[in-house]
């Protein structure tokens, strides 16, 4: 419909979305995959001791939240996801179809990593996305929270994802005394 907007969230925005919306669906985008592959320097670590947040990585596919927006709110919510979601421009945004849980195709607006910043991590090993995840800390705090909640809330959301869980056992081995 002209009169409304759709948004996709594979992280953070999936159980903290933070503006309105009219309906939120369980979608998939084909094409992009959930990675720890960027360099948080602002909101889980700094320049000094850099942190990784969430990106979507070329390939494969992700489970997510789709949200529409009216059209009425789009002006606020868009607003709103770029201050959250480009404080240091590392996400392209971008249009995507992502296919909604009751079959429908929409189109979506979506933050993609952008592969050429000089915040782009790449394809870390699970091992040293840990080392970078574990004791790193920024404006919105402890980078092993962002995980910690990242995992919890997509098995609360029925998504199964075993990197995002393999790397948040290394993470808390890494922790332990």
């Amino acid at each position: 419909m002209a009169d409304e907007h759709w948004v996709f969230g594979y992280g953070s925005l999936m159980w903290r979305p933070g503006f309105a919306f009219a309906e939120r669906v369980p979608a998939i985008l084909a094409g992009r995959r959930r990675a720890f592959c960027i360099y948080s320097v602002h909101h889980r670590g700094t320049y000094e001791r850099p942190g990784l947040v969430l990106g979507l990585a070329p390939g494969g596919s992700v489970r997510g939240m789709a949200y529409r927006i009216a059209d009425a709110d789009w002006a606020q919510v868009y607003a709103y996801l770029l201050e959250r979601e480009q404080p240091t421009e590392t996400y392209i945004e971008g249009r995507r179809f992502v296919r909604l849980a009751d079959g429908r195709r929409v189109e979506a607006t979506v933050f993609l990593s952008d592969v050429h910043h000089p915040q782009w991590a790449g394809a870390l090993s699970l091992e040293r996305q840990a080392e970078l995840i574990s004791g790193a800390v920024g404006l919105s705090g402890r980078n092993e929270d962002y995980l910690k909640d990242l995992v919890e809330h997509l098995r609360q959301e029925g998504i199964r994802d075993r990197s995002m869980e393999a790397l948040l056992g290394l993470v808390e081995k890494s922790l332990l005394p």
